[in-house]
């Protein structure tokens, strides 16, 4: 990866493979997901067996996938069985034209997410046949001015200058989750080991000390409930991202990306020590644990990709200011949830999608969080927050669905747990239990008060 400076601003994309049919035939193609080209703007694209460039073409439309564009390229010549052949594939991203939180690319400053940017080489459609898998070893190169900053995923493993650059290297395992890249002309705010930094352009005004060290609570909250997130990222990093979208007209945009949150300058321009930013960053380091390094299957989108990162938020919000907190976020999504239902048809939360209207999104990602808090009132916080933990990490980079919740769950628990999941995921309302216990003013579940997690405490990683 290579950043060019100009007007506009750059990124070259190089991936080189060594590939080998392992299969029973010849091979006359290989069709590879590429980057949507609107949503990357990407640009340039070609490709090359061994140093000769390669014809590429479209791959039939029904072989499409949402969110990429779907290429075919041809083999030189017939590739037979056994034979091992080296393939490059280049492009570069300049100005996406429909913005989005997996790329941004400023004059000064540019991030990719951990999804979506990157080539994905796709099996052959014969019998039997598996993915291309990732080697036990992946350098991740990026290129850069010499006074850019770089964070990206894997083991540091080197650096040198080269003319007006620098270059970073980065060693991925087979295990390790994709890669993710940030860097920038940052100027880094003062910070202790392990504890939250912020990377802006401008140095940072206002109480950038106070807000570090409640950012950093959330950040050991987090590791301590679900498990550290990456061994070679030991701080959660705060980055300012001035190309970062708003997600609806006049909101100011927090981001998780999985070394800590991008954030836009409206929100930095309030002041390090502002409790808009801090509260915005908390929430946002709650989607780094479940976010784009999990694959959630479509019927659980919601009730995991979404609930999990809100109820992670819920978490932290108990671990900073206990049970009173953990009460209070109850009751504010049962509001929110029986606001939303004014406005739409409730659907199981286990038939919600992402693809469906946003009224009943709405419904979905409101009852979402609830359905962990009911889970650890009939099981305890402790076991419910191990399963999930192991769940997330036995599970990152592959796909999940509620079965493998179920499973973690069960095993962490001991109990069955096939009523409360049919309950809360295939019936439509809140359960009235559970309803009354948090409207009525009831006591407290006694598992949730005993087993309460100071935010003092921190993993050891």
């Amino acid at each position: 990866m290579r950043f060019a400076p100009g007007a506009p601003p750059r990124l070259e994309i190089r991936a080189l493979y060594l590939l080998e049919n392992s299969g029973n035939s010849e091979l006359a193609f290989i069709d590879v997901n590429f980057p949507e080209a609107r949503a990357y703007g990407r640009q340039n694209t070609r490709a090359q067996w061994s140093g000769r460039d390669a014809a590429m073409a479209k791959s039939p439309e029904a072989t499409q996938a949402p969110g990429f564009d779907r290429l075919r390229i041809a083999a030189d010549s017939p590739w037979g069985q056994q034979q091992r052949r080296e393939l490059l594939i280049a492009y570069d991203f300049v100005a996406p034209e429909a913005a989005a939180a997996q790329i941004t690319l400023g004059e000064r400053e540019f991030h990719l997410g951990s999804r979506g940017w990157s080539p994905a080489l796709l099996p052959p459609k014969h019998f039997l046949t598996s993915a291309p898998q990732r080697p036990d070893k992946t350098l991740l190169t990026v290129r850069v001015p010499p006074d850019f900053r770089v964070l990206a995923r894997g083991a540091p493993a080197g650096r040198k200058s080269s003319g007006n650059e620098i270059e970073r290297r980065f060693l991925l395992r087979a295990n390790d989750p994709a890669p993710f890249v940030v860097a920038g002309r940052y100027t880094p705010s003062a910070a202790k080991a392990r504890a939250a930094v912020f990377w802006t352009l401008e140095p940072l005004s206002g109480d950038a000390a106070s807000a570090a060290a409640r950012i950093t609570e959330a950040w050991s909250a987090l590791e301590t409930n679900f498990g550290a997130l990456d061994k070679n990222i030991g701080n959660p990093h705060i980055v300012e991202s001035p190309e970062l979208p708003a997600e609806r007209p006049g909101s100011e945009p927090a981001v998780a990306f999985p070394g800590g949150a991008l954030v836009g300058q409206a929100l930095l321009q309030k002041g390090a020590g502002s409790g808009d930013l801090v509260e915005s960053v908390t929430h946002a380091l709650a989607h780094d644990w479940f976010g784009d390094d999990f694959y959630f299957l479509p019927e659980a989108a919601m009730g995991m990709g979404e609930g999990l990162p809100e109820y992670a938020a819920i978490v932290v919000g108990e671990a900073q200011a206990g049970e009173p907190a953990r009460r209070k976020s109850v009751a504010a999504y049962l509001a929110e949830y029986d606001e939303a239902r004014k406005h739409a048809p409730e659907k199981p939360l286990a038939r919600t999608s992402l693809t469906d209207p946003p009224e009943q999104r709405r419904i979905a990602l409101a009852k979402a969080p609830l359905f962990y808090v009911a889970l650890e009132d009939l099981c305890g916080e402790r076991p419910v927050r191990n399963g999930i933990e192991r769940l997330a990490t036995l599970l990152r980079g592959q796909e999940a669905g509620y079965d493998d919740l179920r499973a973690a769950l069960e095993m962490a628990t001991g109990k069955d747990l096939a009523k409360p999941f049919h309950a809360w995921l295939y019936e439509k309302e809140i359960p009235a239990e559970f309803r009354a216990r948090y409207q009525t003013g009831g006591a407290a579940p006694p598992q949730a008060s005993s087993a309460r997690i100071s935010s003092s405490s921190r993993r050891a990683t």
